[in-house]
């Protein structure tokens, strides 16, 4: 690390210290998933995962898989460099359409990892991708926003800001995500510039880099040289970034561009098949997990050919479309079981594995954005996820960053890592001093027990209203969203910036504004 990071780390920890351990803040963590500044760890999961695919099932995908692959083929197009490689490897390329040998991406994608950290500028924030690691990363790519007015519009850079801020100070994520919204009023090929800026400076968790273009993916890897040094990010993975395929079956030129670059440079791609249900893979459970697998196979081993121990992450964003309308649905029954299966095929290839968030249709964060939601998270936890994008803030089947239903998400996120913790088998959890001292007939309120534990015992909710109704009607009849939303309003305000060095700021300053001046502003 550079001495400037170093001297970041120093101060960040210093200021940090005020109220991340010890005394009441640390204690409203623990029984509420926190407030501003009260940060958890990224969760190590104390749960089994549930699977539900046995081994002959689990082989007979693998093994049409191996027919994909080999007889029809995956496109990487418009990438001259990538057929070449693939040639070289042993594979039979005609045109752009690429046939693999069985076993040739599986025997390639043994040099990569299954963990592997991701620095933080803050080392206190560093994350582990794999093992038993779940990382909750907020909403991922909206163009839109419906704001604290209740007015959905178009993304600005302010906006990108402020969910950065938001995802900083909760306490429940533990990334800081990478497109949380599409800031329209930068310029298209300026934007990147702002937006990696924005992680950076708002926040000192993890993030993302951008994916739009090869020499946008190289600033990002610059900028993250400003901040981490040289060396530091050749030998050690400070980005972690999504890679889509263009499903069904095809690797187009800005991707794979994109896949280069990070993987030259020891950054983590997630190679992520995009699938609509019948749309773009088969209508069936087993036919996308099929499709997913290959997908992932190629694009994931293509790192190796670029770089041999690069990380990599097996994607899939899954979901089905209506059969009606066309319209893509969200926690529904069959993108759970690709979830689930495409977890245990991940974990045979010992690769980490990303899926779900908290995904849903609805337009406003009402009961079907709740439920849908819900239904997506649960899936998620228990297939075993190691990195969840759109964690919080996902409205409209994610064309829309939403405000409250950012707050309404994080505080689901609290209780899913409780729960992920599992349950407590030590002394204290045993509660046998509790039991024998309240025998019979009696009741647990007052004994010792509770009193050493009452203030940590249960998650406690920042946004479900649990009061009498009369209590309720004297403050105000608010619903959940009307209190998101003045717990957004609260939390910016009270936003304080992580440390930055000021002359690792000043360099990034320096160079956004020698990249800028060197282009002109381009929308399209």
């Amino acid at each position: 690390m550079s001495e400037h990071a170093a001297v970041d780390q120093e101060a960040s920890n210093a200021r940090r210290g005020r109220g991340a351990s010890g005394g009441a803040a640390a204690r409203r963590a623990a029984r509420s998933g926190g407030g501003p500044g009260t940060q958890l760890t990224y969760i190590k999961r104390k749960i089994n995962v549930y699977e539900v695919l046995d081994e002959e099932g689990l082989t007979l995908i693998e093994k049409n898989t191996d027919t994909v692959l080999e007889e029809i083929g995956i496109i990487f197009r418009d990438d001259a460099e990538a057929l070449q490689l693939w040639k070289e490897a042993g594979a039979d390329v005609k045109g752009e359409r690429v046939h693999f040998p069985k076993g040739l991406c599986r025997s390639l994608l043994k040099t990569a990892p299954s963990v592997y950290t991701q620095h933080a500028r803050n080392s206190e924030r560093s994350v582990q991708i794999g093992g038993n690691a779940t990382v909750f990363a907020p909403v991922y790519g909206p163009p839109f926003v419906r704001d604290l007015d209740g007015v959905r519009r178009y993304a600005t850079i302010e906006d990108f800001q402020n969910f950065v801020k938001l995802a900083y100070m909760a306490p429940s994520i533990h990334h800081s995500g990478g497109t949380v919204c599409e800031p329209v009023d930068v310029p298209v090929n300026k934007r990147h510039l702002d937006m990696i800026y924005s992680h950076i400076k708002y926040s000192d968790k993890p993030f993302m880099g951008s994916v739009t273009a090869p020499e946008r993916a190289e600033d990002t890897v610059a900028m993250a040289k400003i901040v981490f040094g040289d060396d530091f990010v050749e030998n050690n993975t400070v980005l972690t970034s999504l890679i889509n395929a263009n499903s069904p079956m095809v690797f187009d030129e800005t991707m794979l561009g994109a896949l280069k670059v990070y993987a030259r440079h020891n950054q983590a791609c997630i190679v992520t098949p995009f699938i609509l249900a019948g749309a773009m893979s088969p209508v069936t459970v087993a036919g996308t997990l099929t499709q997913v697998l290959a997908e992932v196979l190629a694009g994931a081993s293509f790192t190796q050919l670029i770089r041999p121990g690069a990380p990599v992450l097996f994607g899939t964003f899954a979901s089905s479309i209506s059969m009606q309308s066309g319209a893509p649905t969200f926690g529904t029954p069959e993108p759970s079981l690709v979830s689930y299966g495409a977890a245990q095929l991940a974990r045979r290839l010992g690769l980490p594995f990303r899926t779900g968030g908290s995904l849903c249709a609805s337009k406003i964060p009402d009961a079907q954005a709740a439920y849908e939601s819900a239904n997506t998270l649960n899936s998620t936890i228990l297939a075993g996820t190691n990195f969840v994008l759109h964690s919080a803030g996902w409205l409209e089947g994610g064309l829309a960053s939403c405000y409250e239903k950012f707050m309404m998400d994080i505080d689901q996120l609290g209780m899913t890592q409780k729960f992920s913790e599992g349950i407590d088998l030590s002394e204290n959890g045993q509660a046998m001093d509790a039991i024998r001292q309240v025998g019979p007939g009696s009741h647990y309120l007052g004994c010792d027990h509770t009193q050493a534990n009452f203030q940590t015992a249960f998650y406690r909710s920042n946004i479900a209203d649990n009061n009498s109704y009369e209590q309720w009607l004297a403050e105000g009849e608010k619903t959940a969203p009307q209190r998101a939303n003045e717990l957004a309003r609260r939390w910016l305000e009270s936003y304080e910036a992580p440390y930055l060095d000021p002359a690792i700021d000043e360099a990034l300053k320096d160079f956004i504004a020698k990249k800028k001046g060197s282009m002109p502003d381009a929308f399209t």
